[in-house]
């Protein structure tokens, strides 16, 4: 029989744990794959068409991996998700620092995706998302933080491959995610019940909640019941029935658009701006240095206002300054264009991320919100994909980005609609 645990509310442990994950994976991996790519392509002399279908393999990875997710985490739980994620990683890495031929390191790059995928931003979310209710906005965006914060360290990691080589980086990395993986998974646990506490750390004494949490019927006055009717409580939806609500689908395809903006961005706007708008390497450097401190600045934005305001309009207005970003870097012919590039994207990058997975849950709810958001994910991965494909098939055709990026930059805006008219369903 659990009881209760004495001391601090576990949740924000769980929390700074999840948010230092995050930033090992995002510096070890998505900041810093293009680093590796740049020196197998200087080193083993493979094309670039070769080297981007890592990258393409990683979102495909996630399209398919991400419906089994919820269904694997409720039968092997979390922490077990999280230690054997980190350990794929790091293998991952390991087997980066060795590879010879393409096909090696595809297998590699699918390791990394897979054990990001197991130990990463969906188990780790949907962990918080079970720990909090009230606060939830603000604990996702302090999760989210790991994430954007990582990207700060991407000019050391180089300079270790300066120094060390890139094989070396990498075999270190691999070992040090594997020990310090297993140490900071020991924190997590999937639900307070494990612990014996609460959402939120508020322990259901009396009133509704108690008496709910207690099996009882709650009555009288005060108790939200009408004419001394109980009440049901609210058990959530399932996939099944989140499925069939407008909102699920309005929810993914915002969601799915905003990645778009993202993923083209990623893989783009440094060759935009060398190669379209004549900066050099170390000037677009800086200014992916600028928007990841703009996306810092969005997340501790969301930790302020994502539990206070309306989440949906939030997203809304996002999606209306990732376009705008986009344009501002699209037709930039000033430094100052990419300055508001920076800030307007990375800001809404920020202040958006955390939102996605907290506005489903508070849709509908916990019940099955691992399988609700594994399917979405699948949902949201075809953006994920297109937008670098199309950005770099129309570039090819016109010879730079701006056509590419004006006509994602127009989908992103209009995909703001989707978050207005994305309205919370009604309990079940």
């Amino acid at each position: 029989m659990l009881q209760a645990l004495t001391g601090p509310f576990h949740g924000w442990r769980i929390v700074a744990a999840a948010a230092t994950i995050q930033f090992l994976l995002g510096a070890l991996q998505s900041q810093s794959f293009g680093l590796y790519i740049a020196s197998l392509a200087h080193e083993m002399g493979w094309s670039r068409t070769s080297l981007a279908g890592a990258a393409a393999l990683m979102s495909v990875e996630a399209a398919l991996v991400g419906p089994m997710l919820g269904w694997l985490l409720d039968r092997i739980g979390t922490r077990r998700a999280v230690r054997w994620g980190l350990l794929i990683f790091g293998a991952g890495l390991l087997l980066l620092s060795q590879v010879q031929t393409v096909g090696a390191f595809y297998v590699s790059a699918v390791m990394l995706a897979v054990g990001a995928s197991l130990g990463g931003y969906f188990t780790l979310s949907v962990t918080v998302v079970h720990w909090f209710e009230s606060r939830r906005a603000r604990a996702l965006s302090v999760l989210s933080l790991g994430l954007a914060a990582s990207g700060l360290v991407v000019p050391l990691i180089a300079s270790s491959m300066e120094l060390w080589g890139w094989r070396t980086t990498a075999a270190v990395s691999g070992v040090f995610v594997c020990v310090a993986g297993w140490l900071l998974a020991s924190v997590i646990h999937g639900r307070p019940a494990d612990l014996g506490q609460q959402a939120d750390g508020v322990e259901p004494v009396g009133g509704l909640a108690g008496q709910a949490a207690a099996g009882t019927p709650a009555t009288g006055e005060g108790t939200g019941t009408a004419a001394g009717v109980p009440q049901p409580v609210d058990p959530g939806y399932t996939l099944a029935q989140a499925m069939r609500t407008r909102a699920f689908w309005l929810l993914s395809v915002g969601h799915g658009l905003a990645l778009m903006v993202v993923t083209s961005v990623n893989v783009h706007a440094v060759l935009h701006m060398t190669q379209g708008l004549g900066f050099s390497v170390t000037q677009a450097g800086w200014v992916i240095t600028l928007m990841t401190l703009g996306q810092v600045v969005g997340v501790l934005l969301g930790m302020g206002v994502g539990d206070r305001y309306d989440k949906r309009r939030l997203a809304a207005l996002c999606m209306a300054s990732h376009g705008l970003g986009l344009l501002c870097l699209t037709w930039s012919t000033h430094p100052l264009h990419l300055l508001g590039f920076a800030v307007f994207h990375g800001v809404a990058w920020g202040l958006r991320g955390p939102l996605m997975h907290a506005l489903r849950a508070d849709y509908f709810g916990r019940r099955a919100i691992g399988t609700i958001l594994g399917v979405s994910g699948a949902i949201v991965a075809v953006g994920q994909i297109a937008g670098p494909m199309l950005a770099g098939a129309l570039a090819d055709r016109t010879g730079d980005y701006r056509t590419a990026f004006t006509l994602i930059a127009l989908l992103v805006s209009v995909g703001s609609l989707a978050f207005v008219f994305a309205r919370r369903p009604a309990p079940r």
